[in-house]
């Protein structure tokens, strides 16, 4: 039978990854830990680092790009990344370097189908994506400090969703972040609440996924509970499909099939 999987490597402040396989295709977006921490989580779940096929990269900031450069020279990685992320990496020399536009049109890595789109954050040029194979389709959306209609457009039709639950309002407000930071994160260039995560939710069917995951929750201005009610404010019949991704260890691979 045909399907999708992903997992998580680990996601929050201190790194971010998530690992898409679609029949021989496998793919790392981002990869914010050292190659050594990498290579034990993927064997974690079973997955070598060399049969990995490709990386992609949403942005610059050390927590999605740190172990980029180490990994690609290693396993000799293609890298994909925007123009505006390119200009502004410290990856070092990257011999098999893509770049491209977070509005280009769709393109093919192996088996999987690659749709970027920007999104608004405080880097050069922060991309997403959605993957499709087999006629099924997952989206990822973190680093975003609002949701533009073109996002909700393309997140349509998701059979499995990461989305970013970075924060509680009440909590960071209150929290231990000074004024700067506080406004940062919470403003239109910096992370999902809670709350945006629920309201994007409710612009989109829903009801069709098979998972959702809340991802890159911050260790001081949330906690899984708080991201879990707001999701599930949104509907109850989520639960069984809900999985909050965790800073310090890999998720279990979570798999797409066909109805």
């Amino acid at each position: 039978m045909s399907l999708m999987r992903f997992a998580s490597l680990g996601s929050g402040s201190r790194g971010n990854a998530t690992l898409i396989e679609a029949g021989d295709t496998r793919l790392l977006v981002d990869c914010g830990f050292s190659a050594r921490e990498t290579e034990q989580r993927l064997a974690r779940l079973g997955v070598a680092a060399d049969t990995l096929d490709a990386l992609l990269v949403t942005h610059e900031h050390g927590d999605h790009i740190r172990g980029v450069g180490a990994m690609a020279r290693r396993y000799q990685l293609p890298v994909w990344m925007s123009a505006g992320t390119r200009r502004s990496h410290r990856c070092g020399d990257l011999s098999h370097l893509h770049s491209f536009s977070p509005n280009q049109p769709p393109f093919m890595i192996g088996g999987i189908q690659v749709t970027p789109f920007p999104v608004p954050h405080d880097a050069r040029e922060t991309m997403q994506f959605t993957f499709s194979a087999n006629r099924l389709k997952f989206g990822m959306l973190t680093d975003s400090g609002a949701v533009t209609p073109h996002i909700v457009e393309l997140l349509q039709g998701c059979d499995a969703l990461m989305l970013e639950c970075n924060h509680d309002y009440s909590m960071l407000a209150n929290g231990p972040y000074p004024p700067k930071l506080q406004a940062r994160v919470g403003g239109r260039l910096g992370h999902l609440s809670n709350h945006q995560a629920a309201d994007l939710l409710c612009r989109i069917d829903h009801g069709r996924l098979r998972h959702l995951m809340a991802a890159h929750l911050s260790e001081k201005n949330n906690t899984p509970q708080l991201a879990r009610q707001a999701l599930l404010d949104v509907s109850q019949r989520l639960e069984a499909r809900l999985t909050i991704s965790e800073q310090n260890k890999p998720t279990d691979w979570l798999e797409i099939s066909p109805c």
